[in-house]
């Protein structure tokens, strides 16, 4: 009865589709987890439980939660203090053209890369004011936007609220299939392999630089003589009650850059390397946390003379707690890793499925993955699920284990973007007042044109690379 370590996310996957609800479909796949460990009534309750605090017991686990909890506190500083409106008024002025806003949108990701949802909140409202002088649709802003979020951080390897958790599930799985390897070595190595988020970048840059743009029909889009001025209002983070001072989004990000990048070179000096390779030494998390840290002490001191203490401390604890449901799901992933593991499931995969051609292992990885996202609307949720799968196929077929990790965050990130369910999608929808449905639809074209390269270029990488 081996193939009952399969049944964990067979359930994980048919009720995340059905249900388009992850959180409560992953709890049910360590629910089944610890029902197959221990067949009785109490026994499978306490090995669901033993599975949660086991995945809660890993310092690297805790040091990625208080990293987005602080990250998500720290955003809301920035948005109290004003930060975030004072950037969006000031860069508003700035774009005069079709040119400079793609300009603005680019230039911007340099501040603003840490998490999609800050980006768009951050560059969103200064294009929806904007929109009349860049001559573009509101889909066509929203899209323009979008293929500097998702696809484009889950491409870069340090200071993003996608590092860390990226990260662990890398750990996670090679630790479940016996694999040695550092993880976040084997991240990086990933990074040239994710094909989808490079060809929706570069379809992004096309859209930007030389599409021209036409007028589309805008679902739920305000008069065309509406006010300039209506992207007050369209977060919560522009409220009209809020200050104008961007210094206090500025200074934050360009901190936790640089601190990010000291903590890890005096972390990587410990390792007796020296140059460039003191970088690749260091422990990446253990920067982050420690740069974000500093960050937040250091802005907290500067607002003292705005704000009193204790309302940042009330704002501090409030930002962090609109996390908690990511916070929920990242560790009912790890609850699941850890179940599985007790299922043997690393075993099963290379016993049971080790006829699939290695070639096709990355490629069908892919189209699943970017199925199985699209109806969920989760990145996170799909490398969570779909990883220990990739680690162990990878290891039974011989293939580049990088290779098959490029494939599986590709494939999450397929469904960051396209998905109607995505933060990505409702937040963007949100801002610039787009029909959710209607909007996922106009990117939907885009996105497949995008996972079909990606897809080709799976199948046919491992023949001429010999990968």
């Amino acid at each position: 009865m081996e193939w009952l370590a399969l049944v964990p996310f067979i359930v994980v996957i048919i009720m995340a589709i059905f249900s388009k609800q992850v959180i409560p479909s992953l709890f049910l796949g360590v629910l089944s987890a610890g029902y197959l460990a221990e067949l009785h009534w109490l026994d499978g309750l306490t090995a669901t439980l033993r599975f949660v605090v086991e995945s809660l017991s890993d310092p690297n686990n805790l040091k990625i939660i208080i990293f987005l909890y602080m990250f998500s506190a720290l955003v809301t500083l920035m948005k109290i203090s004003g930060g975030i409106k004072g950037f969006v008024k000031t860069a508003s002025t700035r774009v005069t053209s079709k040119k400079s806003a793609f300009a603005l949108t680019w230039l911007s990701a340099l501040g603003t890369f840490s998490a999609p949802s800050f980006r768009i909140v951050t560059i969103a409202p200064v294009m929806r004011a904007m929109r009349k002088k860049v001559n573009m649709s509101k889909q066509e802003l929203g899209f323009l936007i979008e293929t500097t979020a998702s696809p484009l951080i889950v491409l870069i390897p340090v200071a993003t609220a996608f590092v860390g958790y990226m990260t662990s599930v890398i750990e996670l799985s090679i630790h479940q299939a016996g694999v040695s390897g550092d993880a976040y070595r084997l991240f990086l190595q990933s990074i040239p392999y994710n094909f989808f988020a490079f060809s929706m970048v570069a379809i992004g840059i096309y859209l930007g630089l030389f599409h021209r743009a036409k007028k589309l029909p805008n679902v739920g889009e305000e008069d065309d003589n509406s006010s300039e001025d209506d992207w007050v209002d369209c977060h919560p983070a522009v409220g009209k009650d809020l200050p104008e001072r961007p210094i206090y989004l500025i200074v934050p990000l360009f901190s936790i850059i640089f601190f990010t990048f000291f903590f890890m070179y005096v972390l990587g000096l410990g390792s007796g390397t020296s140059g460039l390779e003191v970088f690749l030494e260091a422990n990446v998390l253990d920067a982050m946390v420690l740069g974000l840290l500093i960050t937040a002490i250091g802005l907290m001191l500067f607002m003292l003379k705005h704000l009193k203490l204790g309302v940042m401390l009330k704002a501090f604890v409030e930002g962090g707690n609109e996390m908690m449901e990511v916070i929920v799901l990242l560790t009912l992933v790890w609850a699941l890793s850890v179940g599985s593991e007790a299922l043997q499931f690393a075993e099963v995969i290379s016993s049971g499925l080790a006829w699939i051609p290695p070639s096709f292992v990355a490629s069908l990885l892919f189209i699943v993955g970017c199925g199985l996202s699209y109806f969920i609307g989760s990145s996170w949720g799909t490398w969570g699920i779909l990883m220990p799968v990739g680690v162990s196929l990878a290891q039974v077929s011989g293939m580049d284990l990088a290779f098959v990790i490029g494939a599986v965050f590709a494939s999450g990130t397929f469904g960051a973007f396209a998905s109607p369910l995505s933060d990505d999608t409702n937040t963007t929808a949100g801002i610039l007042d787009l029909n959710p449905i209607q909007y996922s639809k106009f990117k939907l074209k885009p996105a497949l044109l995008a996972a079909g390269v990606a897809a080709v270029l799976f199948f046919v990488a491992p023949f001429i690379f010999s990968i």
